[in-house]
């Protein structure tokens, strides 16, 4: 007898806990609030719940490297750093997020001056050493060290990316006199050029570092009978222990996997060009997917530098908690305050300041029957309340200043969806419109209107679909090198002489987590740019040593031409970064088709539901368990279901597809 292949994927958000229980083919979803000051105590209990303490792998994608970042609430940090340069992350760069702007704050710094040290040592570009490192200067700073009350240490000294021998150093006397210190070695975490994005980088893992490593470590042990596996931001997941060692790898974990799981049951359907829009309780994740995944190495969030690979994703705050408000213009207001789950949206019994969530409620495109399977009643009575007071206040009735919510929060998103599509160069119209979240598909047809993007694509699961993404992502190991080649140093077998002890490091580091090789694929990168240019992109190595050099050339030429409408075939290149992705592949989820039965599918009731560019209309209400591959029907409607609701405007019409994905088209 066969045993059952079991794993969870989990996604915490700031307003629910998601579950996805992946039972050989079949799905089992599971939704519960989430706990704000201990995220581990929601999924214990969801755990239980599904009776799965103890499943074989669970796969967490984690907002608490986030929330610690932003709310500044990380570990008391300190930076060792090469003396004379104490200030980088003061002088950081002269690029301004808004050139005419002469009162915009920097980011708040992460560390206090006090608790910065330069140590007297120089390597030059090279790796070649200048001046030994001062070890009486060590001593010293050690000694400040124990009397500062840090309990996290940086340590990023020029140049080490080319030659450690300096960090190693001092990692190992901190680590002899037992300081109790958490550690980030910028060699280990980034060894990579740019000191100040390096140095950014090693400090944000240090200063999450230690709030992350309790809560993994806390979460190990109540679920030690299972294999826990972290999401990375490139949407690829790494083991709990490397997720405690580097957490800054996992800023973007939750958002990753809902573009993970977007794409694939995207294409499943026959799509592969998507726009994926993840609507939650706190903010909105947008990520434009051209045929395939796309990753950025050169991240900020909030105002600071993270150089590891992400999935490219484009955030507001804009979700089913966001407060509306009257702001200093006597404007209405949606964001980026977020009620969270704690006191959470007026209709659920403890907010009293109205939210998205109300407004979608009193105009019944929320359903208090079918919300959370009916486990949680919502309280009509208290978001009419906290959005009578806003509507006093612009002399509005109840009805408008719903819809007028709903138009704000909508031209939020919109702007998201217009960053990564119309400025960069990509046509919305040439896109299918995923959505997801437990709020994305109630707004995602309205918005696709504002947008002419002709379809909308609804996953069987969409308020559990990040959790699905976790769960099904591949193990994935990212190595990075900096080498500062031209291309007349550039040729086939230096470059794959310099990848050898990065895929010798990779399989080793798979091994370890039990892949056999033959599930192990190494995929080869170049960081290129023009000589003397201050940015890069990233293409892939060619495989083949005839025409090498050639190969590299058109194939930057062409990602540049298609990245920024221009390219420069006279000018010489540089590879800067030689960077390698190696992934265990998990095995894979097998979903089976239906046969579709073209017909019209049957409703449940009708309901007064208001729509932001129609008012209100009589409308049907279906619900999702009930619908069929192959079922129809015209809108103005509403679906509901368990972990989320599906609008549906009177000009669009909607079909279930073999996948079991509501397939929503403008007519």
């Amino acid at each position: 007898m066969n045993m059952k292949s079991e794993r969870i994927g989990i996604d915490c958000g700031g307003t629910f806990t998601d579950f996805i229980l992946i039972s050989d083919d079949t799905f089992t979803v599971h939704k519960i609030l989430s706990n704000a000051e201990d995220p581990s105590i929601a999924i214990v209990n969801g755990l239980n719940d599904l009776n799965k303490l103890d499943v074989e792998t669970i796969a967490h994608g984690t907002t608490v490297a986030t929330n610690t970042l932003l709310e500044r609430k990380g570990a008391k940090t300190g930076l060792i750093t090469t003396k004379g340069f104490e200030d980088v992350l003061k002088i950081g760069r002269q690029n301004r997020s808004s050139l005419y702007d002469l009162n915009q704050d920097k980011p708040k710094p992460l560390i206090s001056d006090n608790n910065i040290w330069g140590i007297a040592e120089r390597m030059d570009k090279n790796g070649n050493i200048i001046y030994e490192l001062d070890g009486e200067n060590l001593n010293e700073i050690i000694e400040s060290i124990k009397s500062s009350g840090i309990n996290s240490i940086a340590v990023s000294l020029l140049f080490s990316f080319q030659n450690s021998l300096h960090e190693d150093f001092i990692n190992q006397k901190i680590s002899e006199i037992d300081l109790n210190l958490y550690k980030s070695i910028s060699s280990q975490v980034l060894p990579e050029f740019r000191e100040y994005e390096r140095t950014s980088t090693v400090v944000v893992n240090s200063y999450v570092g230690p709030i992350i490593d309790k809560y993994l470590g806390n979460l190990e042990g109540k679920i030690e009978n299972s294999n826990l596996r972290i999401m990375q931001s490139s949407g690829g997941a790494i083991s709990s222990k490397q997720a405690r060692n580097q957490p800054v790898r996992t800023m973007l974990s939750g958002p990753a996997g809902g573009v993970v799981g977007s794409f694939w049951i995207s294409q499943l359907a026959g799509f592969d060009h998507i726009i994926t829009l993840d609507m939650g309780g706190t903010s909105t994740d947008v990520s434009l997917c051209p045929g395939e995944i796309q990753k950025s190495t050169q991240t900020k969030i909030d105002g600071l530098p993270i150089s590891v690979p992400m999935i490219d994703i484009v955030t507001v705050g804009a979700g089913g908690g966001s407060i509306a408000h009257i702001d200093s213009g006597n404007s209405l207001s949606v964001g980026p305050e977020s009620a969270s789950s704690n006191p959470g949206p007026a209709c659920y019994g403890v907010g009293t300041k109205p939210t998205v969530t109300d407004a979608n409620f009193v105009l019944e495109r929320v359903s208090s029957d079918y919300f959370l399977g009916g486990r949680m009643p919502l309280n009509k009575s208290r978001s009419a309340a906290a959005l009578g007071v806003l509507g006093d206040q612009l002399d509005l009735n109840l009805t408008e200043i719903s819809l007028g919510v709903l138009k704000v929060v909508n031209s939020n998103m919109e702007r998201a969806v217009r960053k990564v599509s119309l400025e960069r160069g990509y046509d919305p119209r040439d896109f299918t419109l995923v959505a997801f979240g437990g709020s994305g598909p109630i707004h995602s047809c309205e918005l696709a209107s504002e947008l002419s993007i002709p379809r909308v694509l609804i996953p069987q699961y969409p308020g559990v679909l990040s959790a699905l993404g976790v769960a099904i992502a591949d193990v994935e190991k990212d190595y990075v090198q900096t080498i500062m080649l031209g291309d007349e140093k550039v040729d086939f077998d230096s470059i794959q002489k310099l990848f050898e002890p990065m895929k010798e490091n990779g399989i080793y580091d798979l091994e370890q987590e039990g892949f056999q090789q033959s599930d192990i694929n190494i995929q080869k990168l170049l960081d290129v740019r023009y000589h003397g240019q201050s940015f890069e992109l990233t293409i892939e190595c060619p495989v083949s040593e005839k025409n090498f050099k050639e190969d590299i050339k058109n194939t930057f030429n062409r990602y540049h031409f298609e990245r920024f409408g221009y390219n420069d075939e006279t000018q010489s290149l540089e590879v800067v970064n030689l960077r390698l992705r190696v992934v265990g592949i998990t095995k894979e989820v097998e979903m089976k088709s239906a046969e579709p039965v073209h017909r019209m599918a049957q409703d449940s009731g009708n309901a007064n539901i208001g729509f932001v560019n129609a008012g209100l209309l009589d409308s049907k209400v279906y619900e999702r368990s009930k619908l069929v591959s192959g079922n129809y029907f015209q809108g103005p409607g509403l679906v509901v279901q368990m972990d989320c609701t599906v609008l549906v405007p009177p000009d669009w019409k909607a079909k279930v597809d073999g996948w079991h994905n509501l397939i929503i088209e403008q007519n």
